[in-house]
């Protein structure tokens, strides 16, 4: 047996409307679903990035289908997006246009390279092309 991806993943924030102003202007994310706790968002046609309201996922959600156990978390987290080599500098100039500081800037041993930057939440967002891992 073994596990094939990460389907999805999330984020917990403070404001909702702000963090999903950020992902869905500067990022560009397209919305799947939400309700007043969390919303969906599609990355890449691959994969989901979840961003909950912090405090929210505190109680069992229950559906026709089945349960939710209570979930939750604090403090700033990481996560890296995919991005091809001709695509980082205009991303790097989008952010600049957005007002978003790029914190660091590494080149990874097999010709990767990477950006860092925050959210609104405080998350340390990476923007990573291939050659930062033996399998990306």
């Amino acid at each position: 047996m073994k596990l094939d991806r990460v389907i999805e993943t999330c984020l917990y924030v403070d404001d909702l409307g702000r963090a999903a102003r950020f992902y869905e202007q500067v990022l560009g994310l397209a919305a799947l679903t939400s309700d007043a706790r969390f919303r969906a968002y599609d990355v890449g046609g691959q994969s989901v990035l979840l961003l909950f309201h912090r405090g929210s996922t505190l109680e069992t959600v229950r559906m026709p289908g089945g349960t939710i156990p209570p979930h939750d978390g604090h403090g700033p987290l990481h996560m890296a997006f995919a991005v091809g080599v001709d695509a980082l500098p205009q991303w790097e100039q989008r952010l600049a246009a957005q007002g978003i500081a790029i914190e660091g800037r590494t080149t990874w041993s097999r010709g990767g390279h990477s950006i860092y930057f925050r959210d609104p939440d405080g998350h340390l967002l990476e923007l990573a092309t291939p050659g930062l891992w033996a399998i990306y």
